[in-house]
C-alpha cells in the first residue's frame, strides 16, 4: 500500500487535491478530523502532547486496517504534516515514519489571501497574521517528494491531480 501525506499551508488546495484523489479511488485520513476525534479543547501546548500521540495511534490503526483490507492508496492530508514531528520528543514515533512520500500543496499568497476571504471571511490583516503563524511553504517544500501548485482553475488541478495518480500505477 502507498501511503502519502498531504500537506500545504492554510488555503493552499489541499482539500480540493485530497477530494480529487479521493474520487480516483484513494482512501482519505483527514487528520484534522482525527483530531477532533481524539479531543475537547485544552490550553494548545498542553493539548498537543496529549493529542498529537494520541492522533498518531488513530491514523496508525487506520493505516494498518486499509492495509489488511487491501487498499492500493490512502492520502493522509494533515495541514501540520511537517510541523508535528518539529515539536515532537525525540524519539517518539511521528506520522512521517508511516508515508511512502510527501505530497505540498502551494500557492501564491495573493491566491491564498483571496481564498482565505472567500472561505473563512477574514480580512486581509487576519488572513496575513494566520499565513504568518503557519511554517513558511519554503520549509514545507524542504520534505516534498510532489509539489502541486494550486494557481490554477479546477479543471486544469483536476487533471494535474490525475496525471499523478497516473505515475502512481
Amino acid at each position: 500500500m502507498k501511503v502519502i501525506g498531504l500537506t500545504g499551508g492554510i488555503a493552499s488546495g489541499k482539500s480540493t487535491v485530497s477530494q480529487f484523489l479521493e474520487e480516483l479511488g484513494a482512501v482519505i485520513i483527514d487528520a484534522d478530523k482525527v483530531g477532533h476525534e481524539a479531543f475537547e479543547s485544552e490550553a494548545l501546548a498542553k493539548l498537543n502532547n496529549i493529542v498529537h500521540p494520541r492522533i498518531y495511534d488513530l491514523v496508525k490503526s487506520r493505516l494498518e486496517d486499509y492495509r489488511r483490507r487491501g487498499v492500493k492508496v490512502v492520502v493522509l492530508e494533515m495541514p501540520l504534516l511537517v510541523e508535528v514531528p518539529l515539536s515532537m520528543k525525540a524519539g517518539q514515533p511521528t506520522l512521517s515514519d508511516e508515508l511512502d512520500e510527501v505530497w505540498v500543496t502551494v500557492a501564491p499568497e495573493a491566491v491564498v489571501l483571496q481564498r482565505l476571504g472567500k472561505k473563512a471571511g477574514l480580512s486581509e490583516p487576519e488572513a496575513r497574521a494566520r499565513i504568518r503563524s503557519q511554517l513558511p511553504s519554503e520549509e514545507r517544500l524542504k520534505h516534498a517528494d510532489v509539489v502541486i501548485d494550486t494557481d490554477c482553475g479546477l479543471d486544469e488541478l483536476k487533471a494535474r491531480v490525475a496525471k499523478l495518480w497516473q505515475a502512481l500505477a
